[in-house]
Order: structure tokens, then C-alpha cells, then sequence
């Protein structure tokens, strides 16, 4: 008799771990649903869904409605904040974390600008938005041990550029709980490329970022294909801003760079022990 309620239990608190799964799982995709159909996406931020994947690369990070996340360099455009913001208001927390505007870039100006000025237009989907500049030295995200996953999409070739890979990792290690996630999308340059040089052009080889992150302390658990373009060569006169949505060249070549498509982006997932 014991034994058998102890099997009853077992399977009991089971089927309970399987529907919370199942109704977390349900959750988050009608957040981002939500979100990518929401009235505040324009649509040419619309049409770059097919290429982009949003749903199914927050997904891959593990990205929940109830997280504190912090998104790193969103740019002007705030592609993936327009996501982010809706998904977390409820009952998360999204921190964005922009270059101040008297950075050295002569573009953080108008960048912080056009970014600020998209969300305090939106008050209904932005208002709970944490908005904050990589200010500091030491730098710092936030009190240690806080945030739940921060994402980087497309800003490590940056950082890589101005020799501050170090600095800005090992700040997102401080600021990740135990257990929290690092989601990152990268340009991806060909593995034995010199990273230096394709950094320049906006590309990473996809093992030296793995490694190198790994020195930091974080664990890599697993990449993902989802952002993956084979038709992407890297061999582009203005680099990777060469392709959509840049088009750096204008009307030369236009149809050429089109029909590429976005770059080739690795999408990594790696956890703090």
C-alpha cells in the first residue's frame, strides 16, 4: 500500500511538472505572438520577421514573460525591444543598455537620439522600459547576480573592434544570476578568419567566440542554425552593412544584395554555473 501511494505521488507531481512545462510553453508563445503582431511594428519591421526569426531565436534563449533581461546596444530602430517590451511588461523586466551620447562614435548621438525618441513616443507598449548608458569604470550592468538572461544581438564584432570584449562580458557575467542566460546573434565570420579584420567588417568566427567566452567563466550550451544564411559570402566591399538592411552601396548591385538576403548569424546560447 505505501509503495503504491509513493508511485501515485511520483506520477502525480509528474503530470504536474508536465502541464506547468505545457502552460509555460503556451505562455510565451502568445507573448511573442502578441508582440509581433502588436500595432506599434511598422511594416517594414514586419517584413523582416522571415529573416530575422524572432520567435523562434528568443525561444531558443529560453526567454520567459516573467524574466528581468537586459538587451545590449538595441540600436536606433529598437527591432527586438519592440518585442521585448510587450513580452516583459506584465510581469518582467526589460533594461536597455545604449551607449551614452557623448560616446566616441560620431553615431551614438543620433543613435540614443532616434532610440529614446521611438520609445517615449509609445508610452503604452514602452513605459516600464528600464533605460540605462554603459557609463563606468569598472563597467556595470546592475547590482551582481540580478538579471535572469541579457541578450546581445549583433554587437560583439563592436565590442571586439574597440578591444572592449573583456570588459563588456565579464560585466554581463557579474550582473547574471546563477543559472541565467547569455543569448547572442552574431555576424558569422568563416572559422580560421582573422578576427581582427573581420570585425571590421562586422563578422566573429563562430569557436573563437565560444572560447573566449568560455575564459570568462560562462558555459556554452548549444548552438543554433535558426539565423543561419549559406548564400551570405563575407566578401563584401562595405562588409556585412554590404547586405539588407544596410545596403551600404545604395542602388549598386542592388538586386544582388537582396537576394542574399540578411547575413549569416550564429545564435548561441551559453548559461552562467
Amino acid at each position: 500500500m505505501r509503495r503504491n501511494l509513493v508511485s501515485f505521488m511520483s506520477a502525480l507531481m509528474a503530470a504536474f511538472m508536465f502541464c506547468s512545462v505545457e502552460a509555460a510553453a503556451a505562455e510565451i508563445d502568445a507573448a511573442i505572438d502578441g508582440a509581433l503582431a502588436g500595432a506599434h511594428r511598422s511594416a517594414a519591421h514586419r517584413a523582416r520577421d522571415a529573416q530575422r526569426h524572432p520567435k523562434e531565436t528568443l525561444k531558443y534563449f529560453g526567454l520567459e514573460p516573467g524574466m528581468h533581461v537586459i538587451e545590449m546596444l538595441p540600436g536606433a530602430d529598437g527591432w527586438f525591444t519592440e518585442i521585448l517590451a510587450p513580452v516583459l511588461r506584465g510581469k518582467g523586466l526589460l533594461v536597455t543598455e545604449m551607449l551614452p551620447p557623448r560616446a566616441p562614435p560620431a553615431y551614438a548621438p543620433d543613435v540614443y537620439a532616434r532610440f529614446n525618441a521611438k520609445l517615449d513616443a509609445d508610452p503604452a507598449v514602452y513605459d516600464r522600459v528600464e533605460r540605462r548608458t554603459l557609463d563606468g569604470s569598472p563597467l556595470k550592468l546592475g547590482p551582481p547576480n540580478s538579471a535572469d538572461m541579457v541578450l546581445a544581438f549583433r554587437t560583439t564584432h563592436g565590442w571586439l573592434r574597440t578591444a572592449q570584449f573583456d570588459e563588456v562580458y565579464s560585466a554581463i557575467f557579474e550582473v547574471l544570476r546563477s543559472g541565467g542566460i547569455l543569448g547572442i546573434e552574431q555576424h558569422r565570420a568563416p572559422e580560421g578568419a582573422d578576427v581582427t579584420e573581420s570585425a571590421k567588417r562586422g563578422y566573429v568566427p563562430q569557436q573563437y567566440l565560444i572560447e573566449q567566452l568560455e575564459l570568462i567563466g560562462f558555459a556554452f550550451e548549444g548552438s543554433s542554425e535558426i539565423n543561419a544564411n549559406p548564400r551570405d559570402t563575407k566578401d563584401y566591399p562595405d562588409g556585412v552593412w554590404t547586405l539588407p538592411p544596410t545596403l551600404m552601396l545604395g542602388e549598386k548591385d542592388r538586386a544582388r544584395y537582396l537576394a542574399i538576403g540578411e547575413s549569416d548569424r550564429m545564435t548561441l546560447r551559453f548559461r552562467k554555473p
